[in-house]
């Protein structure tokens, strides 16, 4: 067990080399397709201005150059000059160099060259602390990293596709930040329940007369004196609570956030519905609404519905 977990924690930081690997490898195969893919430039493609056709005006039988000229049109002036030797290793190599050197000088580097849709693809498979990481090691990357469609694909794999049809305005980067922040927020306020810390609940919840708490015995407290009095009868009464959050859902707006969960007490003593309400004031985020409700079963639901 130890070693599998000590080579999943490996593999877990191997995976920004990797995926930089992988994108790597296909920025070269695009790069090599496209080499071939290339027209050849044709040296017959006009008049001759080069220095052969002086050569051939002069040259004696036993010239080296091997040229010819021809008249293809006899109703043109147009002449046809070539050269028969074959080029030789040295200007290939100097005509590569040249092709490379303007390639550079373009700008358009083997990443940029791959469709969107691969990179987006490639980077869907990082988790959030991987991404990040990745967004570190150079500028290219942080580009890509940095692309909306990714982190809009990471939300929706790590939270919910409820919200595939919202457009934030500072783009899913930030959204997703602001998502995850709000889901730490509301796991602390369960840690103050679990720990009954009266204090960390009073410093949880905005000083306001205009919050309100509903428990799930149905009472209803309302202004921070009142609701900070009713979370106080609630740890003395309480013992250890042992409890479960499960489908947490999360919409943040501007400077208003709420989570819907539902919460299982003891895994057999029933489950409840929650909602909690946030602001954002000075800088941080403040509890002003928490409602809690008995989950009924399906049965139980009906029931209640024909009973009015």
């Amino acid at each position: 067990m130890e070693i599998a977990y000590s080579l999943s924690i490996a593999f877990q930081s191997l995976q920004p080399f990797i995926i930089a690997t992988i994108i790597t490898l296909l920025s070269l195969v695009v790069a090599v397709r496209s080499f071939f893919k290339r027209p050849h430039k044709s040296n017959a493609s006009g008049p001759s201005t080069s220095p052969c056709k002086d050569e051939i005006e002069g040259a004696t039988p036993s010239s080296s150059c091997n040229c010819f000229c021809s008249n293809e049109n006899s109703d043109s002036a147009a002449v046809v000059c070539g050269c028969g030797a074959a080029p030789t290793e040295d200007g290939m190599v100097t005509a590569n160099t040249s092709n490379a050197v303007a390639e550079r000088q373009n700008g358009v580097s083997m990443m940029e060259q791959l469709v969107p849709e691969i990179t987006t693809h490639a980077l869907s498979y990082l988790d959030y602390p991987s991404l990040c990481r990745l967004s570190m090691t150079n500028s290219l990357m942080r580009k890509a990293a940095n692309d909306d469609n990714v982190w809009k694909a990471l939300y929706h794999k790590d939270f919910t596709w409820e919200q595939d049809n919202v457009t934030p305005i500072n783009g899913w980067k930030a959204y997703y930040a602001a998502t995850r922040a709000i889901i730490n927020v509301n796991t602390e306020f369960f840690n103050i329940i679990r720990d009954r810390s009266l204090p960390g609940m009073i410093r949880f919840w905005l000083n306001a007369d205009y919050v309100k708490c509903v428990h799930e015995s149905g009472e209803h407290f309302s202004g921070f004196n009142q609701v900070i009095f009713s979370w106080h009868l609630a740890f003395n009464l309480q013992q250890g609570v042992d409890f479960h959050v499960r489908d947490v859902r999360t919409r943040v707006l501007t400077d208003v956030a709420w989570v819907t969960m539902k919460t299982y007490f003891d895994m057999d003593n029933g489950a409840y519905n929650m909602t909690n309400v946030y602001e954002f004031h000075h800088g941080r985020w403040y509890l002003v609404h928490h409602h809690s409700s008995i989950l009924l079963a399906d049965g139980d639901m009906e029931q209640h519905i024909l009973n009015g």
